[in-house]
């Protein structure tokens, strides 16, 4: 059923009969989250906008899905004896649920966290999945292609909107750099590199760097165990998710 994503370049990986769940059991809302995530278009520019909460991608797919119906929820379970709860109980939030008539589907969206965030997803899910609250658990992330594309992304926004300095990503409102982050691009500009090709190199290692939640960081959880016995259904956004940037439809 996931035909449609692996044909688009997506990574996708299920665990735990989660795909015999999902289409037996949630054909409809799976169907709606593949059509929503193969509409995702990340304007290259994007990329390297200025910081400070959640990329302005990210939010367009969350509220695709929460108009669908997959929204936020936080789960509180307590444990009573004879009406008497003992202790405080435990609380599990969840980004993005989808409640359909066989039960609930939990997801959370990892653009660019740190990636011990994936830990405690799949723990989450483990948990929720052992009380019988949740039927499956999906996580989205950065596919592999992509992670490994983003340096020439980020250097296809430099070289397309005529960015050869520091002061033009000031001047476009980019989040101020570190002194070490403009000294590691300016050393690799005097050994002879481009100003693109060096600040892409220094800004995809600080930004979305190998600690970050991506699709190998995912994966190695999962070979792991972590998150078992819950059905999981695991997914990386391809490169083409991301648009080449063009001065003539993008603005910095």
């Amino acid at each position: 059923m996931f035909a449609r994503l692996r044909q688009a370049g997506f990574d996708v990986m299920v665990k735990n009969h989660a795909e015999a769940i999902l289409g037996v059991d949630f054909p409809a809302e799976t169907a709606e989250l593949i059509d929503a995530l193969l509409a995702v278009s990340i304007p290259a520019g994007e990329l390297i906008a200025s910081g400070g909460g959640e990329a302005r991608s990210t939010q367009r797919l969350r509220r695709e899905l929460a108009a669908l119906g997959w929204r936020k929820h936080n789960f509180r379970i307590e444990t009573t004896v004879d009406g008497v709860a003992l202790g405080d109980g435990t609380s599990h939030e969840i980004d993005h649920i989808r409640r359909g008539a066989a039960g609930t589907l939990a997801l959370e969206i990892e653009w660019n966290n740190k990636d011990p965030f994936f830990d405690r997803d799949l723990e989450n899910f483990q948990r929720l999945h052992a009380q019988s609250i949740i039927s499956a658990g999906i996580i989205v992330t950065r596919g592999a292609a992509l992670q490994a594309g983003l340096p020439g992304l980020v250097e296809g926004v430099l070289r397309g909107a005529g960015i050869d300095g520091e002061a033009p990503l000031v001047a476009m409102g980019m989040k101020d750099r570190t002194a070490r982050q403009r000294a590691a691009v300016a050393r690799a500009v005097d050994a002879g590199m481009d100003f693109a090709s060096a600040f892409a190199r220094q800004f995809v290692a600080d930004k979305f760097g190998v600690a970050t939640t991506h699709w190998s960081k995912l994966a190695d959880r999962v070979a792991r165990g972590v998150g078992n016995p819950c059905p999981l259904l695991l997914i990386g956004l391809p490169l083409t998710a991301v648009v080449p940037y063009s001065a003539a439809s993008e603005e910095l």
